[in-house]
């Protein structure tokens, strides 16, 4: 019987993959509707995606077979959703990310920020954060992940080192990491010491010290490790291209809301996101600090210690480190150059409060910009495979002597085609899809009716308990599934309930990224687990909070600055529905009927 059970264990892939279509055929069959048939197809790709049965972008491709075959869109307008154009500024975006990591850029950048912020345990700890945060916010928080934690291992190895004789005879000494443990007396004579020609053994008492140190270093390595994989996702929400739920949010409402104006972009979704990032990322490094240095705050800034004889550890290896990386090269400055205008083009593109570059260049007829943030991520990309990686001139080839040698570009495509996630174009192709057939089939509308009842729930309410459920379906589920399966019903919630879609789109997008309980949640969760030295239950103790944390935050961020920056104060007109209308009476004979 147990060899039965294991066999059918490890075929489990292939039975779900054969038998879920079977289980869920009476829905079509039973109820031979477009919106049936569109459920159907949702919910075959939603337990596809929460089993991981097949690989998630193979999962998104379903569409283009079944919706054509169910009559719900025609072959062609299912394919066109695999490539829009927020497909074009993730794979844009990406282009910059790896010229960055391709020169080192991005290491070089984290060990000069943590030169500059220092060696204290709290200040090593909020160095960790701040730098892969920041970089979280343009690279992929996977690579982030695994070019920060070395670094942190390493730096930790450095601090607790078993002393050689010379330090001792130097009096080689690193207090400032003895993270609140009591010092030992200073009267006890060490094993090794000599009085009057006598070596006097060590007190039996001397082994509580030691121990509780050993509990003090591992407390602080576990916090060191999660400071970068959470610091990776936090960091990841600041930006439109930081992390891919971000972009399905854009590319849901851009295929859901024709005419909304182009309201989610690069410069109005900073100004929405970055605020939330910043709190919450030090409140996340309040939390890890009272959990894993302890509450003497003096102590963990370093103040109250003794005063160092020589430079620690720590900072000695950083600073080597660095120095490893040489001056800067003729590439790290043209990527730096590169990036810096990327930025800046995308904030100054199209930002609201003033007329950007693209309405003034390249306006349409209505004087929006035709030019979209993608259209400036490509730009810089193709730059890039322009730009020489040296100062242009000629030089030997080494492989052919007497022939001479342009340098290479700053990219090439076999780098960019190695490191490009090319899954994730698939996945949010998918994701653009299902919500195009919700809204064909009519699904989006029949859920929109079942979903009037919540009008009378406030809406602060409604964001709250949403951004829980999101918060909760992340951890065990892909993020980019989650906000992909989600987005389009919110979608129809908002406009049967005649609440502003971004209302609830906003914060439940932002909550799909606080994935902090579980190794599987987030791949910088699984990176830093893999390390070891961490249970499951540290992260699961410490995300809990986190989790809660993050959802307070981000329904502050929703009902306080997103205000003006997206106009939430009135139901807009681009959003409109036949539920809409059905709601703008019910609104309009209950005003009517109040006394």
């Amino acid at each position: 019987m147990a060899t039965c059970w294991q066999g059918l264990w490890a075929y489990r892939s292939y039975l779900i993959v054969f038998l879920l279509p079977i289980f869920l055929l009476p829905l079509p069959i039973l109820v031979p509707t477009k919106e049936a048939y569109c459920a159907y197809s949702i919910i075959l790709m939603a337990l596809f995606w929460c089993t991981e049965a097949l690989p998630l972008a193979v999962t998104a491709l379903f569409p283009i077979i079944l919706y054509p075959m169910m009559g719900i869109m025609d072959a062609s307008e299912v394919c066109i959703e695999y490539f829009k154009d927020t497909n074009i500024l993730f794979v844009g975006g990406l282009l910059v990310a790896i010229a960055v990591e391709h020169w080192n850029l991005h290491k070089r950048i984290a060990l000069r920020v943590l030169l500059i912020i220092g060696v204290r345990p709290a200040l090593l700890l909020l160095g960790f954060m701040l730098v892969t945060a920041f970089l979280s916010m343009w690279i992929s928080n996977t690579a982030t992940t695994a070019m920060m934690v070395p670094i942190a291992h390493a730096v930790l190895e450095q601090l607790y080192k078993t002393p050689t004789s010379k330090d001792v005879e130097e009096g080689s000494d690193n207090p400032t990491f003895e993270l609140q443990e009591p010092s030992p007396q200073k009267d006890v004579t060490k094993l090794g010491e000599k009085d009057n020609g006598q070596v006097h053994p060590v007190p039996p008492a001397s082994s509580e010290p030691k121990a509780q140190k050993d509990r003090q270093r591992v407390r602080f390595s576990q916090g060191m490790s999660l400071c970068v994989c959470y610091s990776a996702s936090i960091g990841g929400i600041a930006t439109l291209t930081g992390t891919t739920p971000n972009l399905v949010l854009q590319g849901q409402v851009n295929s859901l809301f024709p005419e909304n104006g182009n309201v989610v972009n690069f410069a109005s979704w900073f100004g929405f996101a970055f605020p939330t990032m910043v709190i919450l990322l030090l409140l996340a490094w309040l939390w890890l600090q009272v959990l894993f240095l302890g509450f003497n705050f003096l102590k963990n800034f370093g103040f109250g210690g003794h005063e160092r004889e020589q430079e620690q550890a720590a900072f000695h290896i950083i600073r080597t480190e660095h120095k490893l990386l040489g001056p800067m090269s003729f590439a790290e400055k043209a990527v730096s150059v590169l990036f810096v205008i990327l930025v800046v083009l995308w904030f100054t593109r199209e930002p609201g409060f003033f007329l950007g570059w693209g309405n003034l260049a390249f306006p349409d007829k209505d004087g929006k910009s035709m030019a979209s943030d993608g259209t400036v991520a490509i730009f810089i990309g193709i730059i890039m495979f322009l730009v020489p990686s040296k100062i242009p001139g000629l030089t030997q080839d080494p492989d052919k002597p007497g022939r001479l040698k342009a340098p290479p570009a700053l990219l090439n495509w076999k780098t960019v085609n190695e490191k490009m996630p090319w899954n994730i174009v698939f996945l949010l192709g998918g994701g653009f899809a299902l919500a195009k057939g919700s809204e064909k089939s009519g699904l989006s509308e029949w859920l929109g009716d079942k979903l009037t009842p919540l009008q009378n729930v406030p809406p602060p309410a409604i964001a709250f308990i949403l951004c829980l459920l999101i918060a909760t379906f992340t951890e065990c589920t892909s993020n980019v599934a989650t906000t992909t399966l989600f987005l389009p019903i919110l979608a129809s919630m908002s406009q049967a309930i005649c609440l502003h879609p971004l209302y609830v789109m906003l914060p439940c997008t932002l909550s799909a990224s606080l994935a902090f309980m579980l190794p599987v949640a987030t791949p910088p969760n699984a990176i830093v687990f893999s390390f070891g030295g961490l249970k499951v239950s540290d992260m699961a103790r410490t995300g809990f909070l986190l989790n809660i944390i993050g959802v307070l935050v981000i329904t502050l961020a929703i009902n306080s600055w997103s205000f003006p920056i997206f106009s939430l104060y009135t139901f807009p007109s681009w959003a409109y529905s036949n539920t809409t209308a059905n709601c703008m009476v019910n609104q309009a004979n209950t005003t009517t009927a109040r006394p």
